[in-house]
């Protein structure tokens, strides 16, 4: 079984984190998902594509009908937005439960549904707490735990892992060195 961490080309918050994740010892090419190519590092695969990332449905299910691997779990790299502007690192689990059927969904996903929660958001929390004090993000970045509020569907367990809340902050290394690092320890 392995952990599928996703990232897309269109998102800074998103690729800055995985090249961070990528410039670390062990990672080589491994094979490619239709259009993506992906990164192997003993159990975790990181799947590189340029396209809008809640949009990007079943994954886990399409990697493992091309690989014969089973996912255990999925961990998206992305941007966090959000009115205030502040900047923030946030995790959070996926879906939209609060829609109705017919309802139409404003970020991906399908109403009234939700992906099982990834058991390692709370563990990733407390560690990208840690790291981002170490590393002097606080207080300038806000820690948060998100509520769910958006897609992809999936059947693995889910979490999003972003960087917000403007463009200025989406492209700040230091941000994404952080989250590189969450992946490092939090054994992704």
């Amino acid at each position: 079984m392995v952990t599928l961490i996703v990232a897309t080309s269109v998102d800074p918050a998103s690729i800055g984190p995985a090249a961070a994740l990528l410039s670390m010892p062990g990672w080589h090419p491994g094979p490619p998902l239709q259009e993506m190519s992906s990164f192997v590092n003993k159990e975790v695969r990181l799947l590189k594509h340029d396209k809008r990332i809640v949009l990007e449905d079943h994954l886990d299910k399409r990697w493992e009908e091309a690989t014969g691997e089973l996912v255990n779990e999925l961990i998206f790299l992305s941007r966090h937005v959000a009115v205030s502007n502040r900047p923030a690192l946030t995790i959070h689990p996926i879906g939209i439960p609060h829609l109705r059927e017919g309802d139409v969904p404003p970020a991906g996903g399908k109403p009234g549904w939700a992906a099982p929660p990834n058991p390692r958001i709370g563990p990733w929390l407390r560690l990208l707490k840690n790291i981002a004090q170490s590393h002097n993000l606080t207080p300038e970045f806000e820690i948060t735990l998100e509520a769910t509020h958006h897609g992809p569907i999936t059947q693995s367990p889910t979490m999003f892992v972003e960087i917000g809340s403007t463009e200025e902050y989406w492209k700040r290394q230091d941000a994404a060195q952080a989250i590189a690092l969450v992946g490092l320890y939090g054994k992704a």
